[in-house]
């Protein structure tokens, strides 16, 4: 800074003063903005914690349902793989007690043609 020769002690002192209460008065803390209601912290917390609860009830509600969408289709397979395999032993059966009734139809027919060529040699 430089001073104008002409200045005296008593104003510099002042001027000294006043800088020293400007640079005072722009480190003095300014007013805070107070609220007009105060911040319930304990129910932010609360709401924060609630709303993350009802998401994990919401993924496990999904993931229950996916489970038993998952064990309904294995029911299924089960059921249709155990039918397959019934299905399977019927054909077996019929197919089987088909040829026991052709076989036993043919051994009748060897024995009614055993039967009439004996009795016709028997006749002659």
């Amino acid at each position: 800074m430089s001073y104008s020769k002409q200045t005296t002690f008593e104003e510099r002192l002042s001027a000294q003063a006043e800088a020293k209460r400007a640079l005072l008065a722009k480190l003095k803390p300014k007013p805070t903005v107070t609220a007009s209601e105060p911040i319930n912290r304990d129910a932010e917390r609360e709401a924060k914690r609630e709303t993350l609860r009802l998401e994990r009830l919401a993924e496990k509600e999904k993931q229950r349902e996916a489970r038993a969408l998952r064990e309904a289709a294995a029911r299924e397979a089960q059921l249709a793989a155990e039918q397959v395999v019934l299905e399977a032993k019927r054909a077996e059966r019929k197919e089987r007690k088909a040829n026991e009734k052709m076989d036993a139809q043919s051994r009748r027919a060897e024995r009614l043609a055993a039967y009439q060529s004996q009795a016709i040699t028997d006749s002659l």
